[in-house]
């Protein structure tokens, strides 16, 4: 009697173990990396952020026993069609679960759409516009290290403070540049400032001087680069060699990485204000893994980009495992449950719009005699809490937002 019933339990707990594994499709939770390998996003995502999410595979462990993580990767080349095309055969064919990194607000956008409703999770931790969690917000989709709202608003009031008055903008053609203008505009208004124009650039401009003579030309005070990557370092030297700054007009760069800066470098980018929401010195847990990124990254430091994939990732199969299923809505539904404490980004909480939130920081460039070595570019000018760093939840326009 006692060895049937103890049989007995053990093909009840084999059954329950094999239920539990077949919500992991095909036993391999697989996470694909969309971005930028070869352009101006690069140095930002793209190979980084590859070893981003090998690093949290490796430190997450296991999900359970015969459960496989994997990663894969593409360049979306900075094209919606090539991305689209990308999505579906990985969701179709290669039977990704999570799509991740995506640092083109127009590529992650169309990405966005065919995730949604489906049993796919996209974790935009590298995309830019608010959109993403404004009108186009998914059950399916987390926006996890910042957004145009985020790095503008603060930016925004710090140079409106000094006295920074009126703007003119440099905006990169193209969803990301539109959405970047249109929240640091809201923001200047709301500040008292005012905007006298802007002129709109292609992405990957290697000349951006007539772009600059316009905006020189306005009088305006503030010259507002609202482009990334590639086209802010770019922007940013040629302004310095037209004299532009030393003409007294400032270079407000909305969305800079430290790979920009190191691109850049201290002499032309020193007093340059921006917002940001990870640097790799800025506590002992980002320098201990910063640390080990570097190691694998040709001693590069890891830019916010890199730093929100590998955060997301980890959230991401945290959430997997508890549910046991990578079922996307269901994960990032449990990802919503309860607030996340992250080793690099702290206390983090996924709201009903799929906004992750945490604080951001106010960062100034040093000038070259205060650094005090490779990749010491930032001084910390102040902390924007969780609840102040984002877009209220109420003013997104988000359908999941109840009322």
């Amino acid at each position: 009697m006692k060895r049937s019933v103890i049989v007995a339990a053990a093909i009840a707990a084999l059954v329950s173990i094999a239920g539990a594994q077949a919500e992991i499709s095909n036993g391999v939770v697989k996470i694909g990396v969309l971005n930028d390998q070869s352009s101006l996003y690069a140095d930002a995502a793209g190979p980084g952020s590859v070893l981003a999410a090998q690093m949290a595979v490796e430190d997450f462990g296991s999900i359970g026993p015969g459960i496989k993580i994997e990663v894969v990767s593409a360049d979306h080349q900075n094209k919606p069609d090539v991305g689209s095309a990308l999505t579906r055969r990985w969701l179709d064919v290669d039977g990704v679960d999570a799509i991740l990194d995506v640092p083109n607000s127009g590529v992650a956008l169309a990405v966005n759409e065919i995730v949604r409703g489906s049993r796919h999770a996209f974790l935009a931790s590298s995309t830019a516009s608010s959109d993403l969690t404004g009108k186009a917000c998914s059950p399916n989709t987390v926006q996890w290290t910042f957004d145009t709202w985020s790095v503008a608003n603060a930016t925004v009031r710090s140079v409106t403070e000094r006295g920074g008055s009126p703007w003119f903008f440099l905006t990169a053609d193209y969803a990301f540049g539109y959405a970047l203008e249109r929240d640091a505009t809201a923001a200047i208004t709301a500040n008292g400032a005012k905007v006298l124009g802007s002129v709109r650039h292609p992405t990957g401009t290697s000349d951006f001087s007539s772009f600059l003579l316009q905006a020189q030309s306005s009088k305006a005070k503030v010259i507002g680069l609202a482009n990334a990557g590639g086209d802010t370092s770019v922007a940013i030297k040629q302004a310095s060699e037209f004299g532009i700054p030393q003409g007294g007009q400032t270079m407000a760069a909305l969305l800079v990485f430290v790979s920009d800066i190191h691109a850049i470098g201290l002499q032309t980018a020193q007093g340059l204000l921006f917002t940001e929401a990870f640097y790799w010195d800025l506590n002992d847990k980002t320098r201990e893994w910063s640390k080990r990124f570097a190691a694998r990254n040709k001693g590069k430091m890891p830019t916010m980009n890199h730093a929100g994939v590998y955060s997301s990732v980890l959230a991401y199969l945290g959430a997997v495992k508890a549910t046991n299923s990578d079922d996307g809505a269901e994960a990032i539904a449990k990802m919503k449950e309860g607030a996340i404490d992250d080793s690099l980004f702290g206390r983090v909480v996924v709201r009903a719009d799929g906004r992750a939130i945490h604080d951001m920081y106010l960062f100034q460039v040093k000038k070259p005699e205060e650094s005090k070595g490779p990749w010491d570019y930032y001084s910390l000018v102040s902390t924007i809490p969780a609840n102040q760093a984002f877009r209220p939840l109420d003013q997104g326009g988000c359908a999941l937002v109840k009322k």
